[in-house]
Parts: structure tokens; C-alpha cells; sequence
């Protein structure tokens, strides 16, 4: 068992320091080409921090841990919004920008009810089983569905690039072309290795423990992969730049449904079960809060902040005793 906590703990390090490297290697490298910063924030930033949860979730599904595939990705947005969102405005206030309110955390929130109804064709039957069993299987992520939220997300991407615009950057700015190059393709492999180690010994020590993947990939998994967007986004907190901490998070949570469940599901079909309905549900319903609260003065406040953490907290008790 030691050595399964070892191999979980130098996953998630590996993870971290990889999507690090990464976004320091391929931001330096999109600099040199005069992508303008706007779109490196945009696609490469939130690609980046949610590196790891993409690592984790292709690997679930290629070894068949369905369970793990999916509540990763659920879990590590509700983290996201919950507590990072959080604990951010408990630092200092956030100001949400209009497109952020407009545009991005309605796509957000429309992805994650498409998910949810299109994957979930016996909804119903989910929400009954809840009160039989959680691990009742009641729908999937088939491979045409992750087809569809891989197009979506393309269209998505298209829009925010087109709207953007072009701008020149300045080369000076960053790494030479070939120390750009060195620190993603190493990101890029401490990603793949991180992500295989973490799936490896979080299904082992959920078997050994009697647990469910599920509650592993919600709570140990989510959280540890959504490093990199707590690290990233109070550090910009505290910087005082706060946009960037809620365009982060948003934008990662945007990634995570429709680019991470499109490349796993169209790898391999991911089973849905009563449980991840569920929770599907309560992503649902936490994004609709966190755009209600944005709503309020165009920002989150501390109070609005800390009831969010509380909320996190309850939802993982809830999870813990389900």
C-alpha cells in the first residue's frame, strides 16, 4: 500500500510540473510564431492546467476504468468553480468579465446538459437507482457523442480565435525556440507518465478499500489533477489579476467536458452510472449558482466565495456517505 500512495503522489507532482513546463514551453513557442497573447491565454493556459485531467481520463478509458474517466472530469469542475472560484474571491474579490457571463459560462453549463441528456438516455432510471444502488449503469458516453463535443468545442475555439483578432508579439520576450521546444515535448511525457501512474494506483487503492472509482475519481483524482488551476489561478489572485483566475477556470472547465470527454469517449466508450448522473446534476446546478452570483455587481464576492467552499465541502461529505 506504500508503494501505491508513492506512485500516486509522484503521479500527481509529475502531472503538475508537466502541464508547467508545458504551458512555459508552448506559450514561449506560440510567442516566437506571433500568436497574440490573448489566444495563448485563451486555448494554451486553460489546455495546459487541464493537462493532467486529460492524461488521467484517456488513460481511464483505454484500461477500461469508466468510472475514473468520467467523475474525474465532474469532479474536477465542480473543484474548480467550488473552491478555486472560492477560495480566490475570499482573497480578493473577482470581477467576471461581460464575455465571460455572456458567452463562456453558458457554453459551460449548455455542454454539461448536453452531456448529461444525450449520454443518459434512461435519466430516469438513474435517478430511481440512486435509491437502489448508486453503481447502477444507466447510459454511456458513446463515441458519437464524444465526436459531437469535439466538433462543438472546435466551433467554440474558432469563435474565440476569430474574435481575438492578430497582434505582434515580441520574440524577445521568451525562451529560445529549441529551450521552448525541450520543455513541452518534457511536459508533454511527465503529462502522459503522471497520468498513467495516478489511474494505476487510485483504482488499486480503491479496490483495496472496498471503494468506488467513482468516489476515488471525485474527490482524490479531480482534486489532485485541478492543481495546476488552484495553483494558477491564486497566484493570479493574489497578483491581483483576476480575470485571468476566472477565465482559467471557466475555460478549463469548457476544455474538461467537451475536448477531454470527446477524446476518451471516442477512444472508448465511457458507462454512465446512476451516481455520475447525479452529479452531472449538481455540476449543473453549481454552474447555474456561480453564473448567479457573477450576475450580482459583475463579480464574486468574499461572502459569495466562502459560502462556495462550504458548499464544496457539503457536496463531498454527501459524496463520502452516498
Amino acid at each position: 500500500m506504500i508503494k501505491l500512495y508513492i506512485l500516486l503522489l509522484a503521479g500527481f507532482a509529475a502531472l503538475i510540473k508537466g502541464a508547467d513546463l508545458f504551458v512555459d514551453g508552448s506559450s514561449s513557442l506560440a510567442g516566437h510564431l506571433k500568436v497574440p497573447k490573448v489566444i495563448i491565454g485563451l486555448t494554451l493556459v486553460a489546455m495546459g492546467t487541464s493537462a493532467p485531467e486529460l492524461a488521467v481520463s484517456v488513460s481511464a478509458a483505454l484500461k477500461g476504468a469508466n468510472e475514473i474517466a468520467l467523475s474525474n472530469v465532474v469532479g474536477s469542475n465542480i473543484f474548480n468553480l467550488l473552491c478555486v472560484l472560492g477560495v480566490c474571491s475570499v482573497i480578493h474579490p473577482l470581477p467576471v468579465h461581460k464575455e465571460i457571463i455572456n458567452r463562456d459560462m453558458p457554453v459551460s453549463i449548455v455542454a454539461t446538459l448536453f452531456l448529461m441528456m444525450v449520454t443518459c438516455l434512461h435519466a430516469l432510471s438513474g435517478i430511481k437507482g440512486l435509491l437502489t444502488s448508486v453503481d447502477m449503469i444507466v447510459g454511456n458516453v458513446g463515441r458519437i457523442t464524444g465526436i459531437f463535443l469535439l466538433v462543438f468545442f472546435a466551433l467554440y475555439m474558432s469563435n474565440l480565435i476569430m474574435k481575438a483578432g492578430h497582434g505582434e508579439e515580441d520574440p524577445g520576450e521568451y525562451m529560445t525556440v529549441p529551450k521552448s521546444i525541450i520543455f513541452a515535448v518534457i511536459g508533454v511525457l511527465l503529462i502522459i507518465g503522471g497520468g498513467q501512474a495516478v489511474v494505476i494506483s487510485a483504482k488499486a487503492i480503491a479496490k483495496s478499500y472496498g471503494l468506488s472509482e467513482t468516489l476515488i475519481g471525485l474527490t482524490i483524482v479531480a482534486v489532485g489533477t485541478s492543481l495546476p488551476e488552484l495553483v494558477t489561478s491564486i497566484v493570479a489572485a493574489r497578483k491581483g489579476e483576476v480575470g485571468v483566475a476566472v477565465g482559467n477556470v471557466v475555460g478549463s472547465n469548457i476544455f474538461n467536458i467537451m475536448f477531454i470527454l470527446g477524446i476518451s469517449s471516442t477512444i472508448h466508450p465511457i458507462t454512465v452510472n446512476a451516481a455520475s448522473v447525479f452529479d452531472m446534476m449538481i455540476l449543473t446546478g453549481i454552474s447555474c449558482l456561480v453564473l448567479a452570483f457573477s450576475l450580482t455587481g459583475k463579480k464574486i464576492n468574499r461572502l459569495e466565495g466562502t459560502a462556495m467552499i462550504l458548499i464544496y465541502i457539503m457536496d463531498m461529505v454527501f459524496v463520502a456517505l452516498r
